[in-house]
């Protein structure tokens, strides 16, 4: 019978092509959904700390009522001590993980992911320049598009040879050299990188209330501030850490829910508790010392017990979210990470158009408890657009954008 079949180029091409088609649907990574939680989650802390720094604008009422003084400070405190310092570094383990599906999707194509990734960052370098021009001082992405290179470096390493590096980073490498620096030569001087000085120069430009004047100072010297006040606070060896440890917990398949995952998230969780703990006691002693060696101990230790607390974090959500009906109410947490750049972005535009100048002026109104309601009610309009947008479309706007960008010419 199948003699009689006349099975034409052009037919044996499609079906060839179909049948690739339908293979790499079948190995492709699948999308984790408790990542885009996670990520959600993260976001949604980034805008409450922001909104309680007014976006890097440090202007708040003179005098409020001794009973809001201290429900500012109750708020003010439980937030930072919740979130701050750490909801970043999720969004960084997060970076490093999206880059491991990224590269394994194309891998098993046969393609190397690594230099379409740098023309990524470079994409990426757009978008926070975008974020900066509404955010003084206080973008994170630019630090993401330098430090992200070193995704592209270590991208074929041996999982032992990239949980070296992550350590290396973590260990805080340049407070070290500083502090030996400091001990065996009295002599020896920090570098002084003016960051204060710029972020003054920048508040100053905030306050005049001119447009392109705020635009174009954030988009130059805010960019040049926020950058440096990473190097200066230790968060750029820790991001780069944390990219690395994302990468390799996407190696393992770590955030998938199976009993051995189960089990290592809940040693993890044990293990970052219990480090937390002496780990903060002793930044809080060393904070605010005016000897140069002992600030660099203290920068150590306030981005170590930040880091114990960032894993605790990640590790309950996971545990909570497998082991909990939490997991079947978490949609609209899915659907806010699954936009994370578009929300992240917004966040500073709404942020700007409240606050500064520019906008409202709603700054020299709103201690941290009326901020936190703000944040929350921006959040919940957020998680209304999520919804209406993701409702018809695959993607948020600026991650379509990132996307088709990304596989230009491909």
């Amino acid at each position: 019978m199948l003699k009689n079949v006349n099975f034409a180029p052009e037919t044996i091409k499609h079906l060839l092509s179909l049948f690739i088609k339908m293979n790499d649907r079948l190995e492709k990574s699948p999308r984790i959904e408790v990542v885009d939680a996670l990520r959600g989650f993260a976001v949604m802390a980034i805008l409450l700390v922001h909104n309680l720094e007014h976006f890097i604008f440090p202007v708040y009422p003179l005098e409020p009522a001794a009973w809001l003084a201290t429900l500012d400070k109750i708020v003010f405190d439980t937030t930072f001590f919740l979130f701050a310092g750490k909801a970043y570094a999720i969004f960084a383990l997060l970076f490093g993980f999206t880059f491991y599906i990224q590269s394994y999707n194309q891998k098993i194509k046969g393609k190397d992911f690594g230099y379409r990734f740098l023309w990524r960052l470079l994409l990426l370098a757009g978008f926070a320049t975008l974020n900066a021009a509404f955010f003084p001082a206080g973008d994170v992405l630019m630090l993401f598009v330098v430090v992200g290179v070193i995704l592209f470096i270590t991208r074929h390493w041996s999982d032992g040879w990239v949980m070296a590096l992550a350590v290396v980073c973590l260990m805080q490498p340049i407070e070290l050299y500083h502090f030996i620096a400091l001990k065996v030569n009295p002599q020896y001087m920090l570098p002084d990188l003016n960051v204060g000085g710029m972020y003054e120069e920048v508040a100053q430009v905030t306050k005049s209330g001119d447009f392109w004047d705020f635009i174009l100072c954030n988009i130059g010297l805010g960019q040049k501030a926020s950058f440096l006040w990473a190097v200066n606070a230790g968060r750029m060896m820790q991001t780069g850490g944390l990219f690395l440890l994302g990468f390799l917990l996407g190696r393992r398949h770590l955030f998938l829910g199976t009993p051995e995952n189960i089990r290592f998230w809940k040693r993890i969780l044990v293990i970052a508790a219990i480090a937390f703990i002496p780990l903060y006691i002793l930044g809080i002693h060393y904070a605010g010392t005016e000897d140069a060696a002992l600030s660099q101990v203290a920068v150590i230790f306030d981005m170590w017990h930040k880091l114990a607390f960032t894993f605790v974090l990640i590790s309950g959500f996971v545990l909570i979210y497998y082991g909990t009906a939490f997991r079947n109410n978490a949609g609209l947490l899915r659907l806010y990470g699954k936009m994370s750049l578009t929300n992240y972005i917004s966040q500073s535009i709404i942020g700007a158009l409240i606050y500064f100048p520019i906008g409202l002026y709603l700054a020299p109104y709103c201690g941290y408890t009326v901020s936190l309601l703000i944040g929350i009610a921006v959040f919940i309009l957020q998680l209304i657009f999520c919804r209406y947008w993701l409702s018809s479309h695959k993607q948020g706007p600026l991650e379509a954008i990132w996307h088709r960008l990304t596989w230009i010419n491909s």
